[in-house]
């Protein structure tokens, strides 16, 4: 029996491109590099916003990233003064997570994104009390894949493993589903193609976050 679901923010919650290429275009602007499309950070994104800033450091230019540890105190910055940049649900989002609440379904979020930033736009988008817990990037939990992050929400819950289901849209987010051990469905709406969670061994993909509640049934 289904008792939890935890879920991506970024790409799996909300469409949020924008929101991280913004930060991270200024920091390139600022040290006179050529901001990135918005298109590419599909791929920058996804491992923390100090390996998306590498990445697009690299691609713009400065290929040893010389500039990642003085920029990223200055990217953080201006990440955390507008988090929800052209932020939105992703379609039938926010009518599956209220079924899964009516379910008395525990709902969780586990993003890489800067903790506050994550609380930020999980309380704006989808207001303070309809998430039962919301985790983000901080200095005593590790970045995904690591599954630490993962533990705290069962134990937190108090449910086993195998009463959780884990949903995301990248190779990283199958990497943690299956490093803590549940079953893990993969979104094909997000940052990354259907291919990627194909190959990093989806338990489930789905086309539609309309599909979530029906999930719990089995």
């Amino acid at each position: 029996m289904i008792k939890a679901c935890i879920f991506d923010l970024d790409g799996t919650l909300t469409r949020t491109q924008e929101s991280i290429a913004r930060p991270i275009n200024m920091t390139l602007k600022y040290y006179g590099l050529p901001e990135q499309p918005v298109e590419d950070y599909n791929y920058f994104a996804g491992d923390g916003i100090k390996n998306a800033l590498e990445r697009a450091l690299k691609a713009a230019g400065d290929t040893e990233a010389a500039h990642l540890e003085e920029g990223l105190p200055m990217c953080r910055k201006w990440m955390n003064e507008d988090p929800l940049y052209h932020v939105e649900p992703y379609p039938h989002v926010i009518e599956s997570l209220h079924a899964l609440k009516d379910k008395g379904i525990k709902i969780a979020v586990f993003s890489n994104k800067p903790h506050e930033s994550a609380v930020n736009v999980v309380e704006t988008i989808f207001g303070k009390g309809l998430f039962d817990h919301v985790q983000g990037q901080t200095d005593r939990i590790p970045i995904k894949p690591d599954p630490a992050g993962v533990y705290e929400i069962l134990k937190e819950f108090g449910v086993k493993k195998e009463e959780c289901l884990y949903f995301g849209d990248t190779n990283t987010d199958m990497m943690t589903g299956h490093n803590a051990g549940l079953y893990t469905v993969g979104v094909t709406w997000g940052f990354r193609p259907r291919a990627e969670l194909e190959e990093y061994k989806a338990d489930c993909i789905i086309d539609s976050a309309a599909d979530i509640p029906g999930l719990t049934d089995k």
